[in-house]
């Protein structure tokens, strides 16, 4: 049986059927405009951060629900303290009852992987986080890759590339903890030295700026929305969009992504908060207890075996979650 090791091309070549926009079609500056920096042909911006100020993008309108999604290549060598976040939220708008989904990529010392989390948010429901922890399967610094979240009425998906790594199904028992309300899209960069890495044990350390995030390929997909006036600008798109968005490909996990995705968590998830139990000793209603991850967490949520996974003899059945993609596909 051979061993697999070799992250194929395949995560990095995938991509999903969406139509992709130039930054000025649909994004704008949101902080540290001197550290915003377009490509000649639009297509792509860089973000940096330095000693003086970090920097931001924010999509040009609200959306109630949709596909939203960049290529991203994250800073490299020495990253500790930063944080590189791609969000949506409606925090500018509805600040004491917003809502937020969030990959927030978190940095390291040089040597270390980058490491990243996402959360949710639901009606201000901050003091209920729903962060998860992983690491990747590959270095997310030396090409793009996709990340995206896609957002209906029913589900909320966070994929990397073709992979998805976590879902999260719209049950009643959530509430208004389900973000509901029209949200923007964000992109940032700045200085978490008080939390990012090791729980601000290492901080930003200036002499590696400025640190570098780049994104392109973007994708909005989804219907633009005045929150405060509460009209969609197509009377037509939200009676039409989750019809839409149901019958795209990110839509729907199939068998060979439910795969990746089980894949991917058992190997790379090390943090959960459906499995702390001193956080939640009633896990929130959305989760999903799998038995075969909450036998690998301690009632903190983190792994058991000294906060990363377990070396398996000879490595077997460490596969890349793609794999299970790329197969379906071939079948």
């Amino acid at each position: 049986m051979l061993m697999i090791f070799c992250f194929c091309n395949f995560v990095a070549n995938a991509s999903f059927n969406v139509s992709t926009i130039r930054f000025n079609e649909g994004l704008s500056p949101l902080f540290g405009d001197s550290n915003l920096v377009r490509s000649p042909d639009g297509k792509s911006v860089r973000l940096l951060l330095d000693r003086f100020t970090g920097s931001g993008f924010i999509s040009s309108k609200m959306y109630n629900h949709g596909f939203f999604s960049a290529r991203i290549k994250l800073p490299s060598d020495y990253t500790a303290g930063i944080v590189v976040a791609f969000y949506t939220s409606n925090g500018d708008v509805f600040e004491k009852n917003h809502d937020e989904l969030d990959f927030e990529f978190l940095g390291n010392i040089d040597g270390k992987p980058w490491r990243f989390q996402t959360n949710l948010y639901g009606n201000g429901s901050t003091n209920r986080g729903r962060e998860e922890r992983y690491r990747l399967w590959f270095d997310p610094s030396k090409e793009f890759h996709r990340y995206s979240i896609h957002w209906s009425a029913h589900n909320i998906i966070f994929y990397i590339d073709e992979v998805p790594i976590r879902e999260v199904v719209r049950n009643e028992a959530m509430g208004g903890d389900y973000p509901s309300k029209p949200m923007s899209l964000y992109a940032t960069i700045w200085d978490a030295s008080n939390w990012a890495t090791s729980g601000g044990k290492y901080k930003v350390n200036y002499k590696y700026a400025p640190f570098v995030s780049e994104f392109k390929d973007f994708v909005l997909d989804g219907c633009a929305s005045d929150p405060i006036q509460e009209v969609l600008e197509a009377s037509n798109c939200t009676n039409n969009l989750n019809a839409r968005l149901n019958a795209r490909d990110f839509a729907t996990i199939t068998a060979g992504r439910r795969a990746a995705m089980r894949n991917f968590r058992e190997h790379y998830m090390y943090y959960s908060y459906c499995y702390d139990l001193l956080r939640y000793p009633t896990p929130p209603p959305e989760c999903v207890i799998i038995s075969t991850e909450q036998q690998r967490f301690k009632n903190t949520g983190r792994l058991k075996f000294g906060g990363s996974h377990r070396r398996r003899s000879k490595r077997r059945n460490k596969k890349n979650p793609s794999d299970f993609v790329n197969n379906e596909s071939s079948m």
